[in-house]
């Protein structure tokens, strides 16, 4: 895989994202594991979520597949839908 940096913050990222919205609802976790280690052994490092995609399950998902892996990934996240009532819960 041929990483490019991410503007100008230095990371190196796959010229391919990996987007996680139907984890936790149309991919079951066995599946979406299933998924990430694909895309994980092909040199993906990065990965798309974000809080509202399934109610949360795919972010919890997600990080439970990381674990020791979490230095080797760039994960993205939105976070424009509110995720609860507080003045600064959505934006």
């Amino acid at each position: 895989m041929e990483y490019v940096r991410f503007g100008q913050t230095g990371l190196l990222v796959s010229p391919v994202t990996l987007g996680t919205m139907t984890f936790g609802n149309e991919a079951d976790e066995a599946a979406s594991r299933a998924i990430m280690d694909a895309a994980f052994d092909r040199g993906i490092n990065l990965f798309d979520s974000a809080h509202n995609y399934n109610r949360g399950a795919t972010e919890e998902i997600v990080g439970r597949w990381m674990g020791g892996k979490r230095h080797e990934i760039i994960l993205t996240s939105k976070v424009f839908f509110p995720s609860g009532g507080g003045r600064n819960d959505e934006g």
